[in-house]
C-alpha cells in the first residue's frame, strides 16, 4: 500500500488552536466549532504503533452511519462531514464519566466485568452478578459499568452510580439524562448488529455539555475501535467450547508486538507491511458487516492529507 494513502499526520498550520490526540488531530475554531480529522495511526501501550490504510476514513464513516442512525434517540456533536476523514462537531465540556454499556460477561481489562467475576467479585459498578455465569454469557439485562475518565494518562477507574453523585461527577439529573440516552442507543445498536449477522457485546459512550448546558453524545460511536463485536451465526457454539467468540480481530496487531518484545520497556519493533495490509482489510470487513455497504475508499487528490486540506480551506 502506496505511503499516499495513510494519513499518519494532519497537522495544518492554517488552521488554529491544534491539538494533537494519539489518532486525532483537533482545531477549535472562534465560533465553538471543532474540526476533528481522524488519522490512520493506532497506539497502544502508550505509544504509536504504525498508521494503518484507511482507519480513518472507516472509522469516521462507521460513527456517521451510527450517529444518523440513533439521532432520534439523542442529539449529537456533528455539525457537518467536510472529508471522509473529518468531522465538524460543537465543542462540548466532556463529562468527567465515560459510560460503558455491557451486555455480556465479556472483557480481558482489569475493569471488565469478566475479569473482576473470575477474581470472585460479584457485586461491581453499583450492579449484583449471580453465580454460576460462564464467560462470553448474555447477561439478563444490559447493565452499565462507568470508570472515571482519566484526561492526563492515568488510569480509568471504575465506578458506581453512588460514588459518582456523592463525588459530584455528574449531577443526579446529567446521571439519569446519560444512563437513559446509554441503555436506548445500546438496545438501538444491539437491534441494528442483530439485522447484520452481529453481536454488538458491549460498547462505550462519551457525553458532553455544551454551552446551552444540554447533553450532547461526542466523540464516536458504535466502531469496532469503542465497541466489542462479534459474528452471531458462530457465537452459540464458541460458547459452548468455552472458546472466545469470533470477532473483527485488530488485536493481532498488538499480539504481534508483545510476543517481540515487552512494549512498555523495550524499543518497538518495525511492524511489516503484511501486518497492517491484513488490518486494514480487518477494518474494511468490519465497515460493511456493520453498516451493510460496500466500502469504497476516496481515492481523490494526490495524497490523503492533500485531499483533508482541499476540503477544509474554507475554514482557513
Amino acid at each position: 500500500m502506496s505511503d499516499l494513502r495513510v494519513l499518519s499526520d494532519a497537522f495544518i498550520p492554517e488552521l488554529p488552536n491544534r491539538y494533537s490526540g494519539k489518532v486525532r488531530e483537533n482545531y477549535d475554531l472562534p465560533d465553538g466549532r471543532r474540526i476533528i480529522i481522524a488519522t490512520d495511526r493506532i497506539s497502544a501501550f502508550d505509544a504509536i504503533l504504525t498508521s494503518i490504510p484507511f482507519k480513518g476514513e472507516i472509522l469516521t464513516q462507521i460513527a456517521r452511519h451510527w450517529f444518523e442512525e440513533t439521532a432520534d434517540i439523542c442529539p449529537n456533536h456533528v455539525l457537518e462531514y467536510p472529508d471522509p476523514n473529518v468531522v465538524v462537531g460543537t465543542r462540548l465540556e466532556i463529562l468527567p464519566v465515560e459510560i460503558v454499556v455491557r451486555g455480556y460477561l465479556a472483557g480481558t481489562t482489569s475493569t471488565s466485568i469478566l475479569t473482576k467475576y473470575r477474581n470472585g467479585e460479584r457485586e461491581m459498578y453499583g450492579t449484583v452478578l449471580p453465580d454460576g455465569l460462564r464467560a462470553n454469557e448474555r447477561l439478563r439485562e444490559a447493565i452499565i459499568t462507568p470508570t472515571s475518565k482519566a484526561f492526563d494518562g492515568g488510569h480509568d477507574e471504575p465506578l458506581s452510580e453512588a460514588q459518582i453523585l456523592e463525588q459530584g461527577l455528574l449531577t443526579p439529573a446529567q446521571w439519569q439524562t446519560v444512563s437513559g440516552y446509554a441503555l436506548q442507543l445500546f438496545a438501538r445498536g444491539q437491534a441494528r448488529a442483530a439485522e447484520n449477522g452481529l453481536i454488538l457485546a458491549d460498547t462505550k459512550y462519551e457525553f458532553g455539555v455544551d454551552k446551552d448546558g444540554a447533553i450532547v453524545l461526542a466523540d464516536e460511536i458504535h466502531t469496532p475501535d469503542s465497541s466489542r463485536y462479534w459474528i452471531a451465526a458462530t457465537y452459540e457454539q464458541a460458547f459452548q467450547k468455552s472458546e472466545r467468540p469470533e470477532s473483527f480481530d485488530k488485536d493481532f496487531i498488538r499480539s504481534w508486538v508483545t510476543a517481540r518484545c515487552d512494549p512498555y520497556k523495550d524499543p518497538i519493533p518495525t511492524i511489516p507491511q503484511e501486518i497492517v495490509n491484513q488490518a486494514s482489510r480487518v477494518y474494511a470487513q468490519a465497515y460493511e458487516a456493520i453498516t451493510g455497504k460496500v466500502f469504497s475508499p476516496d481515492l481523490s487528490g494526490d495524497t490523503v492529507l492533500d485531499r483533508v486540506r482541499a476540503n477544509l480551506k474554507r475554514y482557513f
